[in-house]
This record gives structure tokens, C-alpha cells and sequence, in this order.
């Protein structure tokens, strides 16, 4: 008596995925690798689905690192209680951003862009514009002062975090080091003076020091 056929298996389709998958799979790539290590093959591969499906969910890698900008504003860019004095609101809100920037350095690399942003950080580029605009700024003039702290705050960052991937990277005296221990005082008498202070001088954490300078050379200014 013949045995019936087995039946034929048919292609299943790709798990459901969830955009809450989708964010906190790219999270876990760029804290671990960077931003330069997400694709859409890759995240399709870490959640086991096809690059089609995050289609369904994102529209490109643009409008994904945006999500993840949001995911993080939302869950660590924490609103300051403010104090009523307009500079001292601008160096709360700007100080605020540099400590969320500080415990995720990629995303100061992803907004060096200049045209990706977090609706949820709005708030705080409203705090400084106001704060500048209460002390005198016109609102263009306020456009040009946020800019400028903002490029001192996301530059501070990137800095120091590539300095320190270097770092990481080779322990032996790095180039500048082999460069300042053979300075010519005769020459650079400045540098020659500093020149085996450098490294822990410029490792000192003096964002705020500088922030409240910036702050007061654009009110001056007016």
C-alpha cells in the first residue's frame, strides 16, 4: 500500500519584527561598533529578518539614526530645573546636552551632520535661544550664538573621544608627545615651557570654564 507523500514544505515568511526591535537592535550595534558598523543587511542579519521587512518600519539609514537620536533623548536627555537668570539658563541647558553627548559619544558624531536632530532635544535649543534672546540677541544674532556653542559643545566631544580611542589603541608615546619632548625653547619657548604638562593639562575636564567664556564673549559682543 503506497504511503502518503509527506507534505510539501512551503517558505515561511520572516518573523514579525517590532520598530521597538528594530531601535534597540541598531542601538546595540553603534554602542558596540559604531555608526560606521550599521546597514540595514547588517540589522536585518542581528534580528533575523531581510532588509525588505525594516523597510516596512524605516525608510533608509537617515531616517533610522533620527529614531535612535529620539530613543536616546528620550530615555537619558534629562530637563534641568532652570534658574531664572537668562545666562545662567543658556549654561544649564548647553551643559545638560554636553553630559547626555558625554555618556554617548556617537551621537555627537551623528549630529555634526547639521541637519539630523531630536525633536525631543528641541527643548533645549529653545532654552538657549530664549536665554540669548533675553540678554540682548536679536533672534538672528541668537541663531549665530546658539551655533557657535553648540559647535564648541559637539567639538569638545568628538575631540576628546577620538583622542582617547587612540589612545586605547597604542600605549606608546603618541606623535605629539615624541614631537614636544624635542621642542626647541629657542623657537617655542611657550610650548617648551608646558611641553611635559600637556596631555594632563588638555585631559582637564574644563567644558564649563569654557562655556561660560563663550557665553559671556557673545554677550559682550552685543
Amino acid at each position: 500500500m503506497p504511503q502518503p507523500s509527506a507534505p510539501r514544505k512551503t517558505p515561511g515568511r520572516p518573523p514579525r519584527i517590532s520598530r521597538e526591535e528594530v531601535i534597540a537592535t541598531a542601538r546595540r550595534i553603534v554602542d558596540a561598533e559604531g555608526v560606521d558598523r550599521l546597514t540595514m543587511r547588517r540589522l536585518a542579519t542581528e534580528i533575523g529578518s531581510t532588509p525588505m521587512a525594516l523597510y516596512h518600519h524605516v525608510r533608509n539609514k537617515e531616517e533610522l539614526l533620527v529614531l535612535l537620536l529620539d530613543d536616546y533623548a528620550a530615555r537619558a536627555l534629562h530637563r534641568p530645573e532652570l534658574p531664572a537668570q537668562p545666562r545662567e539658563r543658556i549654561v544649564a541647558a548647553a551643559a545638560a546636552i554636553h553630559e547626555a553627548l558625554a555618556a554617548c559619544p556617537w551621537i555627537a558624531e551623528v549630529l555634526t551632520a547639521d541637519d539630523l536632530m531630536s525633536t525631543s532635544a528641541l527643548w533645549f535649543v529653545e532654552q538657549i535661544l530664549d536665554g540669548l534672546v533675553e540678554s540682548g540677541l536679536t533672534p538672528e544674532r541668537a541663531v549665530h550664538g546658539y551655533r557657535t556653542i553648540w559647535y564648541y559643545t559637539a567639538g569638545e566631544i568628538v575631540v576628546r573621544t577620538t583622542a582617547a580611542r587612540r589612545r586605547a589603541d597604542d600605549d606608546g608615546p603618541t606623535y605629539r608627545e615624541r614631537v614636544f619632548a624635542d621642542l626647541d625653547p629657542n623657537e617655542l619657548p611657550r610650548l617648551a615651557q608646558v611641553a611635559d604638562r600637556w596631555a594632563p593639562l588638555t585631559a582637564e575636564n574644563t567644558y564649563l570654564d569654557g562655556l561660560r567664556a563663550l557665553i559671556d564673549g557673545l554677550l559682550a559682543a552685543h
